[in-house]
């Protein structure tokens, strides 16, 4: 049986009859429906277990020039379908291998008007959909310039939104038709019958980033409201508008492989220098700083010191020159004997020792001396850069922060984006670009609501470096509630100890846990979670198992059941738990099997972090 059917219902010319194609996923849980109304306007819904997910919605776009538009007018030129079964292996990440499996239509419609052939790209998985536009025109045709893309998302007038702005705001959940103009993506949609979706943007590139605002032709929908004009060659494609789809709210984050399915594979011939791992921010900006981070690197396993700004001068000042050391002495002036930084010698240390060094820069030198400072960096011997306050939205700065890690790439230089870039999948292109910030994290000192909230509404869309911190005073939960985020927050390049220096340390057997937690995965299971109330999340690196739970305001016990682990075989369970008081954290040891529940006793913004090895 075709997995693609096309239906020509009505009388009349093949030209003028309303035609409408189905995409059902290999195992036939989802379906993306193509149709073309009876003007010519291209329609699209969606489904999962024969429930509606979008209703129908509109597609195309707006031009400076009405007449210009693509919303309507069209006629079939050609469908063609196909199938794609395959499995990779990505250099890093949640997990050692992705399948990607799914149907395919490709329906080329000609508008009359114009003559101008739209492509509609149509994919079904077993995990979601996928959508985008492509244009087939001649490589010398002149562009096409649009100024507003209007891809509608009509959800169920009964569902929820989980509303976020700026990127490290924090989530509401809301009724759909009640979010506000420009809304983030990704966007968790909870529906009345306890399914949920999350719709994503995928393989963003040279195009204005999409946020999600009330369309003002369908009330109740939302509307793709990109970040300023789009400017895409005459055969160019646009960006994939996703949805991945699930039962339960830790369906959207097992099934974050969508994201990275549909982005190109690596661009690098070598990725050998690519190393992901777990990291200190240096904050004295002194040599002696640097070499007591990388002395703390070395006894708890880390692989990265980070110095952040200000080693260059002040990181606002247009003028701040990042290829030589310049201390900012607002940032160093109140510190006794200071001492200085000689970063050729800090960088020499860490050599010696296998630590690598980050530097900070910030987005205003990046954007003057990217072509000078990132091979000048190699021959430093520095390990990475971590972006700073990037621009984010228009297609020119899209295309910069790209182009930006593509130059970082060719001179063997990691990427940490912070503030407000979000993931769509660009890592699995050019896996250099080891994470982004995009979330509010410990920058802020979040509550435990909020980060029960994460891993079903941002981590869907890929990794984020959210800041870990324990020692700190400010933070909101407790340590064992921070110790289990480094299971729950996925980050190749995990910052720890964020505003704690190895002078804070307060030495303690829990704090092993995070001397021993890797940063990439070889499988990642969501045992169970509900959205702002808590969460489990489960990850395993060779034949161990690590185990994260939170809790927020609300204290509650868990059942963790292991039924995750290899059948026939034991293990030993190191728990790292909530003791008497908000810094005080418990540890105690079990014997399990698969056949074993694990509890968990969360204090109020508690958690509960697991180790589980194999008993030889």
């Amino acid at each position: 049986m075709k997995f693609i059917s096309l239906v020509l219902a009505c009388l009349g010319s093949i030209a003028s009859l309303p035609a409408a194609w189905t995409v059902t996923a290999p195992g036939g849980n989802v379906t993306l429906t193509l149709s073309l109304t009876t003007a010519g306007a291209p329609r699209y819904q969606v489904s999962h277990h024969g429930r509606p997910v979008v209703l129908e919605s509109g597609l195309g776009f707006e031009a400076r020039d009405p007449a210009k538009h693509l919303l309507d007018g069209f006629t079939i030129v050609t469908t063609r379908e196909r199938t794609a079964d395959t499995t990779w292996t990505p250099l890093y990440g949640e997990r050692a291998t992705i399948r990607d499996h799914f149907h395919e239509c490709t329906v080329e419609l000609r508008q009359g008007t114009s003559g101008t052939r739209l492509t509609l790209v149509l994919r079904a998985y077993d995990e979601g959909v996928a959508l985008r536009y492509e244009f087939a025109g001649a490589p010398d045709a002149p562009p096409h310039e649009f100024t507003a893309e209007r891809t509608e998302f009509r959800f169920p007038a009964d569902a929820f939104g989980y509303e976020e702005h700026g990127t490290e705001g924090e989530y509401a959940r809301v009724p759909i038709a009640a979010i506000k103009r420009e809304c983030e993506r990704p966007l968790t949609v909870e529906f009345a019958d306890g399914r949920f979706a999350c719709l994503v943007e995928a393989a963003l590139e040279r195009y204005p980033r999409m946020l999600l605002s009330p369309s003002a032709a369908t009330p109740g929908a939302l509307v793709s409201a990109l970040s300023g004009p789009a400017t895409i060659p005459a055969s160019g494609v646009s960006p994939w508008r996703a949805l991945i789809v699930g039962d339960r709210p830790g369906d959207l984050l097992e099934r974050n492989t969508l994201v990275a399915n549909l982005n190109p594979p690596s661009a690098l011939p070598n990725t050998t220098w690519i190393k992901p791992g777990k990291a200190i921010r240096e904050v004295t900006l002194s040599t002696k700083g640097g070499k007591a981070c990388i002395d703390f690197a070395v006894e708890h396993g880390l692989s990265y010191i980070l110095y952040d700004a200000g080693w260059y001068g002040h990181e606002y000042d247009d003028n701040a020159d990042a290829r030589g050391v310049n201390l900012d002495p607002k940032r160093v002036g109140g510190i006794p004997n200071h001492g200085g930084l000689d970063l050729a010698a800090v960088i020499a240390y860490g050599r010696a020792r296998g630590i690598g060094v980050f530097l900070y820069v910030n987005r205003r030198a990046l954007e003057r001396q990217s072509a000078e400072l990132f091979p000048l960096y190699q021959k430093w011997g520095i390990a990475g850069v971590k972006f700073g306050f990037v621009k984010v939205g228009p297609q020119e700065w899209t295309t910069w922060v790209h182009d930006a890690v593509r130059q970082a790439a060719a001179h063997q230089l990691m990427v940490d984006i912070h503030d407000n870039y979000r993931p769509t999948g660009f890592t699995r292109t050019y896996p250099n670009l080891l994470t982004q910030e995009g979330v509010r994290g410990n920058e802020h000192m979040p509550t435990a609501t909020h980060n029960t909230t994460l891993p079903f509404t941002r981590f869907p869309a890929g990794p984020a470096d959210y800041t870990i911190c324990v020692f700190d005073p400010r933070v909101k939960t407790t340590r064992a509630h921070q110790l289990a985020l480094a299971v729950v927050v996925y980050s190749p390049l995990q910052l720890l100890y964020w505003y704690d220096k190895p002078s804070s340390h307060q030495g303690g057997k829990e704090f092993d846990f995070f001397d021993r937690v890797p940063t990439v995965w070889d499988d990642t299971r969501v045992i169970d979670g509900r959205i702002g109330e808590f969460v489990t999340i489960a990850r395993r690196s060779g034949d161990d198992w690590y185990v994260g739970t939170l809790t927020n305001e609300t204290a509650r016990e868990r059942d963790i059941p292991l039924g995750f682990l290899p059948a026939g075989q034991t293990f030993s369970a190191h728990v790292y738990e909530n003791g008497a008081t908000k810094n005080a954290v418990a540890l105690r040891r079990e014997t399990v099997t698969a056949a074993s529940v694990l509890k968990a006793r969360l204090p109020a913004a508690g958690g509960q972090a697991v180790w589980l090895t194999p008993l030889k």
